[in-house]
């Protein structure tokens, strides 16, 4: 319990910071429709003036990539000179994606859209002060670019709709440690703008949305919100999470977006911890495009998989957390159901956790040894969490 409660508060200083399986195009229903009509037009001749219309069968264009990324803020981004810099270093590894802040952690929208909440709350501070220049120049390298949406810690909606925000008993606004209130991801208006970003992204060329923060915050504060029950109407925390991811998933998908999450390592085999954040793993993948569990070695706590120091293991570490995300989506699926579960694509750790008591530096070899454990438990890709974003190009290097 106590390593437990220790694993959600270091989470909650450093996060920030799935499914790669090609969609059969229903082709051919079009055609089934239409034989379907002329067979029932020849045995039951229709009046002359009636016309028998066929919808067009839909079909997913969207197009899927094994990701192997890495993060970048919308300051770095946004300022073509450290831009041109990752990219020359991208040109030189294996990293073919990466994730950009869209909606950061203060809530601020990273480049102008034109949506009737954003605009109405001030929201976007242009970070990204070309994003069309941008995300041309990643498509020009062949880069598959993922919008990071931080959705339920927002302080500047929080501050702009407190009717919107988790609230104390006695009317104030509920924060966190660090200040800053969130919304109530009870609240369906709060979907709806999340949704808003996301086609907005979708519009500037994003290729995938990707929900950071998609839970409750779990600090001890947390015990004087309160619920009105017109908005929670008996459902629990892990309900509407995964009743959020169903909600927003076709909106987004229509929009030609893939959908993700990332999730905490620790709710993976932890119905303790699952239910505190609001995260239940399966029921999530089910849910998505593509799972990502945030298995930072640091982030686990002294002991955790019968290892004594997680940090200072990261290939140990890594291959049991994703050992774990086996063992729980194999456990959790219906017997004899075949079920399309979201890829797996973790995000792994190139940082060094100095702030713990038992660490070490992280570096090529470490970077490198988390990538073979993603592969050695039988997952394809990766993305790595820096928020400096001061990769180690070397540990990143094409394989030979």
């Amino acid at each position: 319990m106590k390593k437990r409660l220790l694993l959600a508060a270091m989470l909650l200083c450093l996060t920030g910071c799935a499914r790669y399986e090609e969609v059969p195009l229903p082709s051919t229903a079009a055609e089934t429709a239409e034989e379907s009509v002329r067979e029932e037009a020849a045995e039951t001749e229709p009046p002359e003036e009636t016309e028998v219309s066929v919808q067009p069968a839909q079909t997913d264009t969207r197009v899927p990539k094994k990701v192997k990324g890495i993060y970048l803020s919308a300051y770095i981004a946004g300022t073509p000179e450290l831009m041109d810099n990752i990219l020359a270093e991208i040109e030189k590894s294996q990293v073919n994606a990466v994730v950009i802040d869209v909606k950061n952690d203060d809530g601020r929208i990273t480049f102008p859209i034109d949506t009737p909440v954003a605009g109405e709350i001030g929201a976007c501070k242009s970070y990204i002060s070309d994003v069309d220049g941008l995300i041309k120049k990643l498509k020009e390298q062949n880069i598959y670019v993922i919008a990071r949406v931080v959705a339920f810690r927002d302080p500047f909606l929080a501050e702009a709709k407190p009717e919107w925000s988790l609230k104390k008993a006695d009317g104030t606004l509920y924060r966190d440690n660090q200040g800053l209130a969130w919304v109530n991801p009870y609240k369906k208006e709060v979907w709806d703008y999340l949704i808003e970003v996301g086609k907005a992204a979708a519009d500037a060329g994003f290729d995938e949305v990707q929900f950071d923060y998609i839970r409750f915050s779990t600090e001890k504060g947390m015990r004087q919100v309160v619920f009105d029950e017109e908005d929670t109407k008996g459902r629990s925390k892990t309900d509407i999470i995964t009743e959020f991811i169903t909600y927003a998933y076709e909106p987004l998908k229509e929009a030609g977006l893939f959908v993700s999450a990332d999730v905490f390592g620790a709710i993976i085999g932890s119905e303790q911890d699952a239910n505190s954040v609001g995260q239940i793993y399966y029921e999530m993948a089910k849910h998505l495009d593509y799972i990502c569990p945030m298995i930072y070695p640091s982030h686990y706590a002294d002991g955790n998989f019968g290892i004594e120091h997680p940090d200072t293991k990261p290939y140990d570490t890594v291959l049991a957390a994703l050992m774990g995300s086996q063992a729980d989506l194999a456990s959790s699926s219906d017997a004899g159901k075949e079920e399309k579960l979201a890829v797996v694509r973790p995000w792994l750790q190139d940082f060094t956790a100095s702030y713990l008591q038992n660490y070490i530096k992280y570096g090529p070899e470490q970077v490198k040894a988390q990538i073979r454990a993603v592969y050695d438990a039988g997952y394809e890709e990766w993305i790595f969490w820096d928020a400096a974003c001061t990769y180690d190009w070397k540990g990143l290097e094409r394989e030979n």
